[in-house]
């Protein structure tokens, strides 16, 4: 994967300086955040600088839930997501492609879960996010 571009503390993202970072992926990334402000009211948006990777993150959040983080990569975007041990049932039972579900059987295990980590490059990939959202919210 490529490295994220937003990694000075000091200039706060914005819509247009992701926007010209993605160039015609910018239309998949609307997608993404149009399917869920239309089906889920109670979302809201955060970009927070994490000093670990010394990058910023933009982050959907449903009530204090987090559902994923958005990495900006150049021209692209990466969508990562945390799901507990008793969310494997039901990613494995999903109809999300068996790359993905054995990226999540082969994560390392860490004491908050196991991790999915998608690049977003076309509309396969963005109906995969989808799906993910839905079952990170649906999840409890």
């Amino acid at each position: 994967m490529e490295p994220i571009v937003l990694t000075n503390p000091n200039v706060i993202p914005t819509t247009e300086s992701l926007f010209e970072r993605f160039g015609e992926k910018q239309k998949l990334w609307l997608i993404i955040s149009d399917h869920l402000y239309q089906h889920h009211t109670d979302i809201s948006e955060v970009w927070k600088f994490y000093n670990d990777g010394k990058c910023w993150l933009f982050r959907y959040i449903k009530k204090t839930k987090t559902i994923c983080w958005i990495g900006v990569l150049e021209n692209t975007f990466h969508v990562g997501f945390w799901f507990g041990a008793k969310a494997e049932p039901t990613i494995l039972a999903s109809d999300l492609p068996e790359s993905i579900k054995e990226e999540y059987r082969n994560a390392k295990k860490t004491k908050i879960g196991s991790g999915i980590g998608i690049v977003v490059n076309n509309q396969s990939d963005v109906e995969n996010v989808i799906k993910l959202m839905e079952l990170r919210i649906k999840i409890k």
